[in-house]
């Protein structure tokens, strides 16, 4: 049973009985449980957009790469490419 409905159960159990103490202390757990939800997905939003950066970067790498050491420059009098290997 996770921390959230752990302190649902606690919160009915104070409202049944009467016990403030006890619906308050189910509030708090809850409150708890919904804190380390939303830091957790704050990291896994965070890693996403890293790892969405780290694929940009390979992503510009590879582009320079394929362009190679003139950038994609052709020859403008016979139309060649003038890139490696020509």
């Amino acid at each position: 049973m996770d921390d959230k409905a752990k302190g649902k159960a606690k919160e009915a159990y104070g409202a049944l009985t009467g016990d403030e103490a006890k619906k308050e202390e189910g509030r708090a757990q809850q409150r708890k449980a919904d804190a380390q939800e939303q830091a957790a997905q704050q990291a896994k939003t965070s890693q996403a957009k890293e790892e969405a950066r780290q694929a940009e970067r390979q992503r510009d790498r590879q582009k320079g790469k394929d362009k190679g050491l003139l950038g994609g420059v052709t020859d403008s009098l016979s139309g060649r490419d003038r890139g490696p290997g020509t």
